[in-house]
């Protein structure tokens, strides 16, 4: 029988966070879930009791990142699963996004994953293990049009991670990137997806994304979780994990476009050797 694990999990309070947090605490392991509203999580503190620490938390705040991490260490005595999730989309062509639309992207999505990796850093060295992961999105590998501060953000902590993982893996550190396709989660309400007021120049654009997504296949979020629990158990889990079939394929087509690419103008490049 495997020693329950400890888990942090930010944006726990709905969508994927919510999911990942019920499936481990329903397997036995517990879970320091952090959320702004803690509210939310009510019913599985009534559910679970102790199993479960709720720690209100916007991950912009780095300090208070650096807090709850803290705290979760100390009242479980350890970290063995860091999950940076919390996350929102914003839309919008890149002419049309604002100079404060673009920073709260970054600052949530890309700066919030890397405060929580430099909290649960010096913990995982001293424990010589701890298993760190990241939701990204098919977006951090592939691009559409009016997603560009998102598919940023989301590249960017693809960078992040990659980068760490080469750093950290001497020391007994895991780093995994979750690359989730659409799913009918609560992505696209208020509180997760957020819009860029429109240029007409772009509502052709516009026109196009949704006839596209009219037709598109939502995953079923709940069948995430057995993923999740899948790597968080792996004795060498992946540094990247695609969820959904879909989300496959528009990877290795992004990848296989590249490719050709850099082939066909590979003279030039060689040329450029110098």
């Amino acid at each position: 029988m495997t020693t329950p694990k400890i888990w942090l999990i930010t944006g726990a309070a709905r969508g994927f966070g919510r999911r990942w947090t019920i499936a481990a605490l329903e397997r036995g392991d517990k879970v320091v879930a952090t959320a702004r509203d803690t509210s939310a999580l009510g019913d599985l503190v009534d559910r679970f009791g102790d199993a479960i620490l709720p720690l209100r938390l916007n991950v912009t705040d780095r300090q208070g990142v650096f807090a709850a991490v803290e705290q979760g260490r100390q009242v479980f005595g350890r970290l063995d699963v860091v999950l940076s999730n919390a996350g929102y989309g914003h839309q919008g062509a890149v002419e049309e996004i604002g100079e404060a639309e673009a920073k709260a992207q970054m600052d949530t999505n890309f700066f919030g994953t890397m405060w929580l990796a430099q909290a649960a850093l010096p913990i995982f060295r001293a424990q010589s293990s701890g298993h760190l992961l990241a939701v990204s999105s098919v977006l951090g590998v592939s691009t559409v049009p009016s997603f560009g501060i998102y598919s940023a953000s989301k590249f960017a902590v693809e960078g992040l991670l990659d980068t760490l993982s080469q750093e950290v893996a001497a020391f007994g550190v895991k780093v995994t990137l979750i690359e989730p396709g659409g799913y009918a989660t609560d992505f696209n309400n208020s509180s997760s997806a957020k819009q860029s007021s429109p240029n007409q120049a772009y509502d052709g654009i516009r026109t196009g994304l949704a006839a596209a997504f009219a037709t598109y296949e939502f995953g079923d979020p709940s069948a995430t979780a057995a993923a999740i629990l899948a790597v968080v158990d792996a004795e060498m889990p992946p540094l990247r994990i695609a969820l959904g079939a879909g989300t496959i394929d528009q990877i290795e087509g992004s990848y296989r476009e590249r490719l050709a690419t850099w082939d066909a103008w590979r003279s030039v490049s060689v040329a450029a050797q110098g």
